[in-house]
């Protein structure tokens, strides 16, 4: 009966506005106890056409199962002529009507008399009828017609109510929806912008859409300069599956090589469209219980670079705008992943940098040598701490110095300074408090101002087994002598820093180490931290240093390292230890 053209589409979406279903509403079941009773009928219905239905969200009188089910198939409806002539509808006897008499509510539902009157939404289109009707012939009144029709004109402005609510409610929950895409864009922006890693990259993401894609697995995987696809998600898989994923040809059939080839969105819903467009991944699927997926490509300048991909363990069809939200976060990813890769190579590039401004220590005869340096906790991973040692004949030359600062700045200006001060050491056999003076003079008119602690220092052999050790400090922590009855001896005196006055008297110290003692230089980090005073930091390496006064150079510079570990510091560490024969 019914014609289903645009008018037919436009009035079936405003049937699914009313929100209403095949489900009892209290608003509506008065309308048709308001009909029963004035009209004096058995049965009274507020019923709404659908494509292959009506449903009764007002019902009285309705025998069973009608009643409960608030539904019938369009063979049981009176209804529908009503929604198609958009007209009411007035029958004295169904038996006798050429309209209905095959319809089988006669039959089921007892239809005899019936008088139905259209409800309409606001633009006119008609939804349905609000009817009444009884089990035997009846002649309707022209007062019964009015005033149902009466009803009917107020049936219909609770319908547009209804419509009007919920097309405020859409526009509120829409409206929420755009404000909570918004605010996790921006955290987005926020969370990714500090993971310099990928690892924390790949986690930022997961928390990112908990609670809002909530999928069941993240993962980034990246094409390398084989024109393969590089896994860097793997340690959230069982390690078979990771293994199988670690690196495999681009041209591979799965949603990441797919979308990253492409440089479009692969969205697959269900298990069956994986098979399909994927079947590579199909075995993945299975193994992991994944049943959908949505892989979007990270492109850069130069075209795709990889894929961010999102599985879930369900059938998942993306609405436009969650297809925003995971395109938008491939961008943050891709942003992320190219800051974390830049500074991976800057980290590198770094360490390598300051692993060769640390010179080899020299072989001795009798002395053992152990040095030691870690950098704070900088994205650099460079510092200007340095030690240095220098054998000349018998005497061993000990250096270790400090410049200010904690970047590859500072370990640039420390590798100046270094070279500088192993030049003078070797030109001329000079006390070290006059090779401090022709350093400060060698470095200001060389341009380098950064101000450096250093400590120079002598140590040669003394009659009886023992040395000597002279040395000069500018502005450095004093190094420490341990003896062998355990006893720990901080050799002070110092001047001021290099760099920090013109024309500073420095001046030279002097003392004897017993045979078997151990010297140690160290830079500031290795006593400063956050949760300690220097000196409590100086009083514990001062009770390492005794515990362990039994140990070897290499042992002690461990110890004293990893000491320095566990603190939390923020200064490079830098540290030479010597041990002399027992």
């Amino acid at each position: 009966m019914l014609g289903w053209g645009d008018a037919a589409t436009a009035r079936l979406e405003a049937l699914r506005r009313t929100g209403l279903d095949a489900v009892a509403d209290e608003m509506f079941d008065r309308f048709a106890d308001m009909v029963r009773t004035v009209l004096k009928v058995p049965v009274a219905l507020v019923s709404l056409v659908t494509d292959e239905r009506q449903i009764f969200p007002g019902a009285c009188g309705l025998g069973e199962p009608w009643q409960q089910a608030r539904e019938t198939p369009l063979s049981h409806s009176f209804c529908q002529h009503v929604v198609a002539t958009e007209e009411p509808l007035i029958i004295v006897d169904a038996r006798a009507d050429e309209r209905v008499r095959g319809n089988l509510a006669i039959e089921d539902l007892g239809v005899i008399g019936y008088a139905g009157m259209p409800l309409t939404d606001a633009d006119g289109l008609v939804l349905g009828s609000l009817c009444a009707i009884d089990h035997e012939p009846r002649e309707w009144t022209g007062a019964e017609l009015a005033l149902l029709a009466d009803l009917a004109a107020a049936c219909s402005d609770s319908l547009r109510a209804r419509i009007t609510a919920g097309r405020a409610a859409r526009q509120e929950a829409r409206a929420h929806a755009a404000f909570e895409r918004t605010r996790l864009l921006l955290r987005a922006s926020t969370v990714l912008a500090g993971a310099d890693t990928l690892d924390k990259v790949i986690d930022a993401v997961r928390d990112l859409v908990t609670g809002a894609l909530d999928p069941a697995y993240v993962g980034v995987s990246l094409l390398d300069d084989q024109a393969r696809v590089a896994g860097h998600s793997l340690r959230l898989l069982p390690p078979a599956v990771a293994d199988r994923w670690a690196l495999y040809p681009a041209d591979a059939r799965t949603p990441s090589a797919l979308a990253a080839r492409s440089g479009r969105p692969v969205l697959l819903p269900d298990l069956a469209a994986v098979a399909a467009a994927t079947p590579e991944a199909l075995a993945t699927f299975e193994e992991m219980g994944w049943q959908s997926v949505a892989a979007v490509p990270l492109t850069g300048p130069d075209g795709p670079v990889g894929a961010l991909a999102f599985a879930w363990k369900a059938p998942n069809t993306l609405d436009e705008d969650e297809i925003g939200i995971v395109t938008a976060l491939a961008g943050f990813v891709l942003l992320a992943i190219t800051r974390s890769r830049l500074l991976d190579d800057r980290r590198t590039a770094a360490a390598v940098m300051q692993k060769a401004l640390l010179s080899p220590l020299p072989q001795h005869d009798h002395l053992r040598l152990a040095a030691r340096y870690a950098p704070a906790r900088h994205e650099d991973h460079v510092g200007g701490d340095w030690y240095d040692a220098i054998s000349l004949d018998q005497r061993l030359v000990l250096i270790i110095g400090d410049v200010t600062g904690h970047s590859i700045t500072a370990a640039a200006t420390m590798s100046q300074y270094r070279s500088m001060l192993r030049t003078l050491v070797i030109d001329r056999h000079e006390p070290p408090s006059a090779v401090l003076r022709r350093l400060e003079h060698t470095s200001r008119t060389a341009g380098v101002a950064a101000l450096a602690t250093v400590l120079l220092a002598y140590l040669d052999p003394a009659p009886g087994g023992g040395h000597t050790l002279t040395w000069a400090n500018a502005g450095h922590p004093t190094p420490l002598a341990l003896l062998p009855d355990g006893t720990v001896t901080a050799l002070g005196g110092h001047d001021p820093l290099i760099g920090a006055a013109r024309r500073v008297s420095r001046r030279n110290q002097v003392c004897g180490l017993p045979p078997g003692a151990v010297l140690v230089l160290h830079t500031d980090g290795l006593v400063e931290s956050r949760s300690a005073t220097y000196d409590e930091g100086l009083a514990a390496v001062h009770d390492l240093l005794g515990r362990h006064r039994a140990a070897g150079a290499d042992k002690l510079a461990d110890v004293l390292l990893d000491h320095a570990a566990v603190a939390a510091r923020e200064d490079d560490v830098a540290l030479l230890v010597v041990s002399t024969p027992g």
